[in-house]
């Protein structure tokens, strides 16, 4: 399962089959968008649905299968999704008829391993309610109250709407600013953006449209630019930006172009510092110097995309690596949710892209079993300015006034 390009809160819903996540879904949403069945086992594989919450709003229900499903198929849906547990921003765990069992215990540990806040749900409680035994023995395990739910007769449907709306972290639906530290009203940003094989026809590309909408956002003025126009630019109007901002793929040209005391950096590394694991990218990207022969790269795309001939993540960044390094390196390219080709341990380096199409909590969680395993991360941006030589400049405006280290420089 790919994440799309809503940065809605995305919640998931999971338990045994016929527990009524199904039914919960569709109450939730107050209409009929998940097949309801008596039959166990009715939803196969995680489904996305985008919807309005009735008094909170818009957020990306994932509705999962079973996770007590049984043979060959049913391991194969499960292990899918386990793998939703990567996107969540919060996790809904629908129990009924007073049963807890070795599937429930596996699910909260993974929530408490990925940082997901997580609700209890025990429903059908028109026909079953939870025993007072059972609330408590729930309680001691989760530290958290049992939530008594119905379907159908939507017993407690406004405290259970209130408790989402609590336990869903801010940040998942709260937008920060990108830039917002770095400039000023009236401040003048210049952002360079070739216009490739690898450009969209007749658009941007989402991190610099984002850039672009951000500095409105800040009153301040955004300048769009091809990578050959600069000097000419800078020249005949003699501005002065308070910032630039370049594609990775032309930072060369870029650093060549802006004055250097104009402070430089690319829009992967503006979404790195805003939801990537910035102080874990700083402590990784020199790491790149250690690579030896046989050592394995793996590079994580957020999303799936059309494959050029001159691909960044698969053509461009291992041959820069390979270039700086003169090692012989051997790099895999994973986009989406697809599932690694080898253990995480079995990699040297991570190189995960700006995430512009995910949340932050889905990125992060993407890269918590390397920084676990203590593999170094690091960002699509920050490699490429480091093997290019410019990675003191192209971090420093997000460090400004930081302690400088060996780690970070």
């Amino acid at each position: 399962m790919t994440k799309g390009r809503e940065s809605k809160p995305h919640i998931g819903i999971y338990g045994r089959r016929n527990n009524g996540k199904s039914s919960l879904i569709n109450c939730l949403a107050d209409q009929d968008i998940a097949i309801v069945s008596d039959h166990a086992g009715t939803t196969t594989d995680p489904v996305k649905k985008s919807f309005e919450i009735t008094g909170f709003g818009p957020v990306i229900l994932v509705d999962t299968a079973g996770i007590d499903d049984s043979g060959e198929l049913g391991d194969k849906r499960v292990e899918r999704t386990i793998r939703t547990l990567e996107i969540i921003d919060l996790a809904l765990l629908v129990i009924t008829n007073n049963s807890w069992g070795k599937s429930e215990y596996d699910l909260i540990n993974k929530f408490r391993e990925l940082d997901i806040p997580f609700i209890v749900i025990h429903s059908k409680s028109d026909i079953e309610e939870p025993s007072i035994d059972f609330k408590q023995k729930i309680s001691s395990i989760t530290g958290n109250p049992l939530f008594e739910f119905s379907s159908a007769d939507k017993r407690n449907f406004e405290d259970l709407i209130s408790l989402i709306r609590i336990s869903i972290p801010e940040h998942s639906y709260k937008t920060a600013t990108l830039l917002g530290d770095l400039i000023t009203y009236g401040d003048i940003v210049v952002l360079i953006t070739p216009i490739d094989v690898e450009a969209p026809a007749g658009r941007l590309i989402l991190p610099q449209m984002q850039a672009i909408r951000d500095i409105l956002d800040n009153d301040a003025v955004a300048i769009v630019l091809k990578e050959r126009e600069v000097d000419a630019f800078l020249k005949k109007t003699k501005i002065r930006p308070a910032l630039a901002i370049t594609d990775s793929q032309v930072f060369v040209k870029a650093d060549a172009s802006i004055p250097s005391d104009v402070p430089l950096t690319s829009f992967s590394i503006m979404l790195a510092r805003f939801k990537g694991d910035f102080d874990n990218y700083l402590k990784g990207t020199p790491k790149i110097s250690d690579l030896e022969d046989g050592d394995k790269v793996l590079l994580l795309e957020s999303c799936t995309h059309h494959v050029s001939c001159d691909d960044i993540g698969r053509t461009k960044i291992p041959r820069w690596i390979t270039n700086f390094t003169g090692k012989k390196i051997e790099y895999d390219v994973v986009a989406g949710l697809d599932k690694l080709p080898r253990p995480i341990t079995d990699y040297s380096l991570v190189i995960q892209c700006g995430g512009c199409m995910i949340t932050r909590k889905q990125l992060h969680n993407r890269l918590q079993a390397a920084i676990k395993a203590g593999v170094p991360v690091t960002n699509y941006g920050m490699a490429i300015a480091y093997v290019q030589g410019i990675y003191k400049r192209a971090i420093a405006p997000f460090i400004k006034g930081e302690k400088e280290s060996s780690v970070y420089l």
